[in-house]
C-alpha cells in the first residue's frame, strides 16, 4: 500500500464511528433502496406494486373467505383493488397503540402472515407486502368494509394524512385499495395491460373459482377482462396447449395431501419435443424449481418405467427409460401450497424444504400409476413417444461426439469466426451474436477487444419449436453457438457452470428478418437453454432506429416517440434523418458508439417472470398450427410502424 493510500485509509478509519451508522425507520429503508424490496424500478418493479396488493386478496382466498377480485387501472394510471374478503382489521393494535390497517399500511413485516392462525398459506415471494406499495406511492387509499361500516384512512408518500375514520355504513366486507406510484422512484409510471393481464390469468388457474376481473379505464373504450376457471390447473394445461395437438384427449389431473401438504398435478402430453413444466408454491412461480420439482420428475421417470415394464412395452428387459425421455414434448403444472416455505437460489425462487420430494413423489406416484391401469391406450402411447425420443437421444449423442472430434481436430476447440476476448472471467466477458458477417465486421473492429467477443452468425438457424435435439445438433450455426458458449446442449449434458460468458448478447438488424433472427435465437434459448434465460444471460441488443444530423450536431435515437421531439429541438430546417435497417450501414465507431459502450448502450434483459406466457407465444409464432399464427398476426398488425418489403 503506497504512503498516499495509507493516509486515506487512515483518515476514512477515523472518521467511522456510531455517528456514521445510519438508521432507516420504518418505511425509509424502502424508499432508499426500493429495488431491495420489488426487484428494479422499472417496468418490472412498477407492476410488482399491483402484485403485492393482489396478492393481501388472494390470502383471503386461500382462506376461504374471498371469491372476487377486481383491478382497474384509473385513468391517471393509478391501481384499484377492490376484493370481498373479510376486510383489513382496523381495532386498536395494543402494542403499537394504533389501528391495526395503520400498521399494516406504514410498518414493514407486519400482518395476519406470521403465525398459522390467519392464513394457514399465505402468497408474496418476499413478505413484504402492501407497506412496501405504500411507501412508493405519492399517494395511497385504502377502504375497509367490515362490521357494517366503512372505515378509511389517506397516506402522503406513506404517511397517514389522518387517523382512521368511519365514512358510513355498509352491507358487505372487503378491501379497496389505491395507490399512484411515486414518479419521482419509477423511471415511467405507465401500467401495461397485457402484463397484469398475465399474472391475473395466472393466479385464476392457481386458485380455481376465483374470479379476477381487470379493467383500463384510460382509453375512451374501456378494455376489460374476466378470468374464472372452474377446472383450475387443468384448464392451465390446456391454455399452454392450445396451439400444440395432444396425444391423449383428456389432461390428466390427480391431487392429494400429506403432512398437511396439498398437492394438485395436471399434465398432458403433445406432439412437440421440448419439455414445459411448471411448479408454483403458495402462487409464487418457482423458475428455479426445488425439492417439489425434483419429487415430480423422479416420481414420473420410475412410474412409467414400472409401466413399461410390468406391461412388456420396452423391447429390450434391460432398457431403461431417461427423465428427459419420458418428459419430451410433456406439459405440466405443479402446484402445492406450504406452511412454511423455505425459498432459496439466485432469484429466491427455488422451494429447499427437502420433506416436500417425498411428499410430492409419493402423491403423484399414486395418482400416475392409477391412471395408467385406467387408461391402457394412453399409457401404451407415452411410453411409445418416450421410446423415440430415447432413440433421438442417442442419435444426438452421436452427434455431440461427432462435433467433438472435429472440434479436436481443429485444436483451439472454439468455432474459426469467433473473435474472442482476451479476458477469461465469464462474470466480466460478454460475447455479441451479430447477424450477418458485413456487421460482425464491423462489431469486431469496433467493440473492446478485452472483455467483449463477437460470435457473426449467417443467415437464420433453425426453428427448434419444430425439431428434435438429433436434427437440432446437425444445424451449423446451432452448433457453433453451443460451442462458443461452452455449455453443452440437451438435459444430461448441457451445464451452465462452464458458461465462458456473462452476458450473451443478442445482436441483429432492425428490420423484419432481423426480428425473424432474434425470434428464432430467443426459441432455442428458451427451449434448449432455458437455465441461461432463468439466470438472467441473456441480453437484446438495442441499435439506434435513426441518426438526426443537423451541421456538426447529430443524435441517435432508439424509440419511435423521441424521433419528433428530436427533430423540433435542432429546429426542422436543414435537417438530415438517416432510418438505419441494418447494423452494416454504421461504421465501427458508430456500432461501438450506439450499441456496444457500456456508458451509452442500452440492452434488455431477457427475463422469465412470464414464462408461461413466453411459451405461448413461442408456440404460436414457431409452432405447426397456422390459424393461432395469422390471429396473432391480425390482432397485433395494428402497432407495426415500418413493415420492410
Amino acid at each position: 500500500m503506497s504512503e498516499e493510500q495509507q493516509d486515506i485509509f487512515e483518515e476514512n478509519s477515523n472518521q467511522y464511528d456510531a455517528s456514521q451508522i445510519t438508521i432507516l425507520k420504518g418505511l425509509e429503508a424502502v424508499k432508499k433502496r426500493p429495488a431491495m424490496y420489488i426487484g428494479d424500478v422499472s417496468i418490472r418493479g412498477l407492476h410488482h406494486l399491483v402484485y403485492e396488493v393482489v396478492d393481501n386478496s388472494i390470502d383471503e382466498a386461500l382462506a376461504g373467505f374471498c371469491a372476487q377480485i377486481d383491478v382497474a387501472i384509473e385513468k391517471d394510471n393509478s391501481i384499484t383493488v377492490i376484493d370481498n374478503g373479510r376486510g383489513i382489521p382496523v381495532d386498536l393494535h395494543k402494542e403499537q397503540n394504533r389501528s391495526a390497517l395503520e400498521v399494516v399500511m406504514t410498518m414493514l413485516h407486519a400482518g395476519g402472515k406470521f403465525d398459522d392462525k390467519s392464513y394457514k398459506v399465505s402468497g408474496g415471494l418476499h413478505g413484504v407486502g402492501v407497506s412496501v406499495v405504500n411507501a412508493l406511492s405519492e399517494w395511497c387509499e385504502v377502504e375497509v368494509y367490515r362490521d357494517g361500516k366503512i372505515y378509511y384512512q389517506k397516506y402522503d408518500h406513506g404517511f397517514p394524512v389522518a387517523d382512521v375514520k368511519s365514512k358510513g355504513s355498509v352491507n358487505k366486507t372487503g378491501t379497496k385499495t389505491t395507490f399512484l406510484a411515486d414518479k419521482e422512484i419509477f423511471n415511467k409510471v405507465n401500467f401495461n395491460y397485457d402484463i397484469l393481464c398475465e399474472r391475473l390469468r395466472e393466479l385464476a388457474f392457481l386458485n380455481k373459482d376465483l374470479t379476477i376481473r381487470i379493467k383500463d379505464k384510460r382509453t375512451d373504450q374501456e378494455k376489460t377482462d374476466t378470468f374464472k376457471y372452474k377446472g383450475g390447473i387443468v384448464e392451465f394445461v390446456k391454455y399452454l396447449d392450445q396451439n400444440r395437438d395432444p396425444i391423449q384427449k383428456k389432461v390428466i389431473y390427480f391431487e392429494g395431501e400429506r403432512d398437511t401438504v396439498p398437492v394438485e398435478v395436471a399434465l398432458q402430453y403433445n406432439n412437440g419435443y421440448t419439455e414445459n413444466i411448471f411448479s408454483y408454491v403458495n402462487n409464487i412461480h418457482t423458475i428455479e424449481g426445488g425439492s417439489h420439482l425434483v419429487g415430480f420428475k423422479a416420481a414420473l421417470t420410475r412410474t412409467l418405467n414400472t409401466y413399461a415394464t410390468k406391461n412388456k412395452l420396452l423391447k429390450n428387459e434391460n432398457f431403461t427409460l431417461s427423465g428427459e425421455d419420458v418428459r419430451e414434448g410433456l406439459t405440466a403444472i405443479l402446484n402445492i401450497k406450504h406452511r412454511e416455505p423455505q425459498f432459496e437460489g439466485q432469484t429466491k425462487t427455488k422451494l429447499g424444504n427437502s420433506e416436500v420430494k417425498g411428499i410430492v413423489e409419493s402423491i403423484v406416484g399414486d395418482g400416475l400409476s392409477l391412471f395408467l391401469e385406467e387408461n391402457p391406450s394412453v399409457g401404451k402411447k407415452i411410453i411409445e413417444k418416450s421410446v423415440a425420443s430415447a432413440r433421438t437421444r442417442e442419435a444426438a449423442r452421436k452427434a455431440r461426439d461427432l462435433a467433438r472430434r472435429k472440434t479436436a481436430l481443429n485444436g483451439s476447440g472454439l468455432p474459426g469466426k469467433l473473435a474472442d476476448c482476451s479476458i477469461k472471467d465469464p462474470e466480466h466477458c460478454e460475447v455479441f451474436l451479430v447477424e450477418g458477417d458485413s456487421a460482425g465486421g464491423s462489431a469486431k473492429q469496433g467493440r473492446d477487444r478485452r472483455f467483449q467477443a463477437i460470435l457473426p452468425l449467417k443467415g437464420k438457424i433453425l426453428n427448434v419449436e419444430k425439431a428434435r435435439l438429433d436434427k437440432i445438433l446437425s444445424n451449423e450455426e446451432i452448433r457453433i453457438i453451443v460451442t462458443a458458449l461452452g455449455t453443452g446442449i440437451g438435459g444430461d449434458v448441457f451445464d451452465v457452470s462452464k458458461l465462458r460468458y456473462g452476458k450473451v448478447i443478442i445482436m441483429t438488424d432492425a428490420d423484419v428478418d432481423g426480428a425473424h433472427i432474434r425470434t428464432l435465437l430467443l426459441t432455442f434459448f428458451f427451449r434448449y437453454m432455458k437455465e441461461l434465460v432463468e439466470l438472467g444471460h441473456i441480453y437484446i441488443a438495442q441499435p439506434p432506429l435513426y441518426r438526426v444530423k443537423k451541421g456538426k450536431q447529430e443524435t441517435y435515437i432508439y424509440d419511435e416517440d423521441e424521433l419528433e421531439k428530436a427533430v423540433n429541438r435542432l429546429g426542422k430546417n436543414g435537417v438530415n434523418i438517416q432510418r438505419y435497417k441494418g447494423l452494416g450501414e454504421m461504421n465501427p465507431d458508430q456500432l461501438w458508439k450506439t450499441t456496444m459502450d457500456l456508458e451509452t448502450r442500452t440492452v434488455l434483459q431477457v427475463t422469465i417472470e412470464e414464462a408461461a406466457a413466453a411459451d405461448l407465444i413461442f408456440s404460436t409464432l414457431m409452432g405447426d398450427k397456422v390459424e393461432p399464427r395469422r390471429k396473432f398476426i391480425e390482432e397485433h398488425a395494428k402497432y407495426v410502424k415500418h413493415l420492410d418489403v
